[in-house]
């Protein structure tokens, strides 16, 4: 053979398996994605495409680098623990969900595998983190609630309804274990607008039908609704409730507002699941979720249904209206 050809045979030799490996294929990583509430419910599936389309636009496309798989609680809070350890046993490289119950019972569960959380109230003082700028563990993410919010629920219900004298926050305290921070702020709030707040806890969907039925029977009463998985789940029979003793109420999701309920004062959930896809990227490429610090909120929206105002006799003030985000008409 000549020196010249034998060169040639050798270098495409070592060039070959360069290019097979080039030519590999990305290495699959595994997501699991857990949902509060049922598979059928539109803000879920609104959650999940803007989620799955800022994962995209990062780089990681589904069934070729990534895989998702979606779990869905449906409200059912006796299924949060079996469903816990099966998620956990199944080893993904990350975790993303939402609730406060469900982060509580993946923090038991484990504590390597890296868990970014969304649309999650107090995640200090529920201890799912050291602190928002270091939370120091397997678990980081984006909250729902930034305080000063709280209050203006109660601002915002005297404003269309300044003759309420009394005000019942609603929650599961379940679903809703931080609701000593909403009462706090609320109380905060209270004394310079003329409305008394009541704790109103319900387990179930008969205790909120006695409670709200109760508390309706005194004249100038309204209820602010705590934004959280039962209410979300019993939502229709909280506005049926609402209209049928003509309380006007404040809620902290749109999809109230355009189901009928009278008006919403929110962060967008669907931005705050755009947004955690960007801590997704950023831990399946080697960050710790120990030094990312938990985010607040930055897109907040108003809403108000203008037939449900006139329905129960409200007129809108035109600086409320100044500052709606949607009308619903």
């Amino acid at each position: 053979m000549k020196r010249r050809d034998f060169i040639t045979l050798l270098g495409g030799a070592v060039a070959w398996p360069l290019a097979a490996r080039a030519q590999q294929p990305e290495r699959m990583r595994r997501i699991v994605f857990v949902h509060p509430l049922a598979e059928s419910a539109p803000i879920i599936q609104a959650r999940i495409a803007a989620f799955r389309q800022a994962l995209e636009r990062l780089g990681w496309i589904e069934n070729r680098n990534i895989r998702i798989d979606d779990r869905y609680y449906g409200g059912d809070l006796d299924r949060i623990p079996t469903y816990t350890t099966e998620l956990v046993r199944s080893a993904p490289d990350l975790i993303v969900c939402s609730s406060t119950m469900i982060v509580a019972a993946l923090k038991q569960a484990t504590d390597t595998i890296p868990i970014v959380f969304s649309v999650v109230s107090d995640p200090v003082g529920q201890g799912f983190v050291a602190s928002v700028s270091r939370p120091g563990g397997n678990i980081t993410g984006f909250t729902f609630v930034d305080f000063p919010l709280i209050g203006k629920w109660l601002e915002m219900l005297k404003e269309i309804a300044p003759g309420v004298r009394r005000v019942a926050l609603v929650f599961n305290p379940q679903t809703a274990p931080y609701y000593p921070v909403y009462l706090r702020e609320l109380a905060a709030t209270e004394s310079s607008l003329a409305a008394k707040i009541s704790a109103t806890p319900v387990r179930n969907e008969a205790e909120m039908e006695a409670a709200v039925t109760t508390f309706a029977r005194e004249p100038a009463r309204g209820l602010i609704v705590t934004p959280e998985p039962f209410m979300n789940t019993h939502r229709t029979l909280m506005m049926a409730l609402a209209e049928r003793h003509r309380l006007p109420a404040i809620y902290g999701f749109r999809e109230y507002v355009t189901e009928g309920a009278l008006m919403s004062y929110g962060p967008d959930s669907v931005d705050i699941y755009r947004r955690s896809a960007s801590y997704v990227d950023r831990i399946l490429k080697g960050a710790n979720p120990a030094d990312l610090p938990v985010q607040a909120p930055t897109k907040y929206e108003l809403v108000i249904n203008l037939k449900t105002a006139k329905a129960l006799g409200l007129t809108v003030p035109p600086t409320l209206l100044a500052r709606v985000d949607e009308v619903i008409e």
